[in-house]
């Protein structure tokens, strides 16, 4: 399936009735995306202040594409009449090239997890940051943070890195499986947070020993890929642990950390609070977090 036919059959969907001037319609692009929460936390939050707003799931595993389709997606959201898009894992960086403008976050940041689409522009912006931020604020928010690891450079560790330190961490290590994308990350983080307050991290197990806290931002745990980032070994009962993967709510991790005696927070802060930032880009309206957050909580209940 082509990217163009796959945005015009998930329009189709909602059918001409459904779709006036006057709607919002968003997309989520990435791969493996059909457990996300996020479509229906808009969805419910436009139906109590009374918008009309579709929100559909673009699942390149589903339509058998690659982060090569992105330009055509782009072109066809467009043509569609689509307000804006959010944009998941692989996409957050790939996609960057394609945009005519960045918010300050996104470019420092190097990420783009929302697009809005408007007036024949394209302009990125990062509500992971902002996202995990206020959910770490709500869950964690008078824990030490003198020390901390962060284990993932991607587009997710990148955001949250940088929230890191709007938080007040002291100093980062960053760890990552291609050590190349920590030392980028590191560097990238010095030279907007002060020189040497972030390091490429090449052996966990000292770093952890000495840590505050460990910032997860992988996607091991998910229910496409389970199990632990790390091992147990290295988690104690000094450590908080903060998660950024949502679903499954409960992961490995917490799991496990928490029968080590750590504290945890979930994913789901950064998870409604990201949504609730884009949410408002896509609509300009302020969105209710507290209502999007109740109905968050009911849908991973359920």
């Amino acid at each position: 399936m082509t990217a163009r036919n796959a945005l015009s059959a998930l329009a189709d969907k909602a059918g001409p009735a459904a779709r006036p001037a006057s709607s919002v319609i968003v997309g989520l692009i990435g791969s493996g995306i059909q457990a996300s929460r996020t479509p229906s936390m808009h969805e419910r939050e436009a139906d109590a202040l009374g918008l009309r707003y579709i929100y559909r799931l673009i699942d390149l595993d589903r339509l058998g594409l690659g982060i090569d389709a992105l330009p055509e997606l782009l072109a066809s959201a467009e043509r569609m009449g689509y307000t804006g898009l959010n944009v998941t894992f692989p996409c957050k960086q790939a996609i960057m090239p394609l945009l005519d403008e960045l918010s300050d976050d996104a470019r420092a940041i190097g990420a783009v997890n929302t697009v809005v689409l408007s007036g024949g522009r394209r302009v990125g912006h990062n509500t992971d940051c902002s996202g995990f931020a206020e959910g770490f604020r709500r869950g964690l928010g008078d824990v030490p943070r003198d020390r901390v690891v962060l284990l993932g450079a991607g587009g997710a560790g990148a955001a949250v890195g940088h929230a890191a330190f709007q938080l007040g961490v002291g100093r980062l290590g960053v760890f990552d499986a291609v050590p190349a994308r920590a030392v980028a990350l590191a560097g990238q983080l010095n030279a907007r947070f002060g020189a040497g307050r972030a390091e490429a991290l090449s052996d966990l197990a000292p770093a952890m020993a000495e840590a505050d806290g460990l910032i997860h931002a992988t996607p091991t745990g998910m229910a496409k890929f389970p199990g632990l980032p790390l091992p147990a070994a290295l988690l104690h009962d000094g450590l908080w642990i903060a998660e950024i993967v949502y679903f499954p709510l409960e992961t490995e991790l917490l799991r496990t950390a928490r029968a080590r005696g750590c504290r945890t927070l979930d994913g789901g802060g950064m998870a409604v609070f990201q949504a609730v930032d884009a949410f408002r880009l896509f609509t300009g309206v302020e969105p209710d977090a507290e209502r999007i957050q109740a109905h968050f909580a009911s849908m991973i209940a359920g």
